[in-house]
């Protein structure tokens, strides 16, 4: 008759170990939300059913959803996002710092102007969106949730934007009067 093999994750956690099993293959049932897994293996699958946590205050009811941020500079750009989960303040002070860096930093580009400046802010609306229509939840003792600060259009660096829009209309009108 056959002995029956023991893995090292049938041990359950060894204590000092913040991965889980003997193994560190991942996290113990119940530690889901208790921070990476080195290499990935064995986290969650992300569904809507498992229960998140927001990285950055640790509140429940958070929406794994990306953020992105844009530069525009003559020919070169560049790209930023942030990963969620985030809760319902955090998510938006997020989307409104990134928002704001990407009317202010984004435009000064041909393709930036026309294409992925334009593309960066309807995806962050979407995240507002998405993190509008979660409930407010209370942050992990000890933390704090992101300071929201004022709406987008309430700060300065947003209307940064109009300068080169009125110039890409400017450059449109004066096409349009020339072809004529």
């Amino acid at each position: 008759m056959a002995t029956p093999q023991h893995h090292a994750s049938d041990q359950g956690p060894v204590p000092g170990n913040p991965y889980g099993a003997a193994g560190g293959y991942g996290p113990t049932p119940g530690s889901w939300n208790q921070g990476p897994v080195p290499g990935g293996y064995g986290a969650p699958a992300a569904t809507s059913h498992v229960p998140r946590s927001c990285r950055a205050c640790g509140g429940q009811s958070a929406e794994d959803f990306k953020v992105r941020s844009h530069m525009g500079i003559l020919i070169m750009m560049k790209f930023e996002h942030l990963n969620g989960p985030f809760c319902r303040a955090c998510g938006i002070a997020v989307v409104r710092q990134m928002t704001t860096r990407t009317l202010c930093l984004g435009w000064w580009g041909p393709l930036s102007l026309v294409i992925f400046n334009p593309f960066t802010l309807v995806w962050n609306l979407l995240a507002y969106r998405k993190f509008s229509k979660l409930p407010p939840s209370t942050p992990a003792p000890g933390r704090t949730h992101l300071d929201t600060g004022p709406a987008v259009l309430r700060r300065p660096q947003a209307y940064v934007t109009l300068i080169p829009i009125a110039w890409a209309v400017w450059i449109v009108s004066q096409a349009l009067t020339h072809s004529s």
